[in-house]
């Protein structure tokens, strides 16, 4: 059972999961876009948008990247994320996923491999700790 510390819940922040894949696959078949949105090119095409976030931030300073002082860049970035989610919705569509399901699912894996004792102020992964 997730804990309640954990729960995300995107309807409560305004966002419904469904709603949103709902309205892809529309705007997908409305242009008859739907063939070719493969799992195989959506993962393709996700692979794209996360190279153009990665651009944004390619050779800036840790700094730099806070962006808080240029709202342009922060605007490109947020269509860069907006891309990114777009495909990833469509792609769980696609393939059947409940997204929503799956992070929970992963919140609670992870609070598992990386308990607070072990994890708090480190970055070594679940199964490289001596503790394995």
């Amino acid at each position: 059972m997730l804990s309640p510390h954990y729960r995300i819940c995107f309807v409560h922040f305004g966002v419904n999961i469904k709603e949103i894949q709902d309205k892809l696959a529309k705007f997908a078949e409305e242009r008859d876009w739907d063939q070719f949105h493969s799992p195989k090119n959506l993962v393709m095409a996700l692979t794209s948008e996360v190279g153009e976030l990665n651009e944004l931030f390619q050779w800036i300073t840790e700094e730099q990247s806070s962006m808080k002082d240029d709202s342009s860049k922060t605007d490109e970035i947020g269509q860069e994320i907006a891309d990114i989610f777009i495909y990833l919705l469509r792609l769980a569509d696609k393939l059947d996923i409940d997204i929503e399901e799956a992070v929970r699912e992963k919140i609670e894996i992870n609070a598992k491999r990386y308990p607070i004792d072990l994890a708090k102020g480190n970055v070594i992964k679940y199964n490289k700790r001596d503790d394995n």
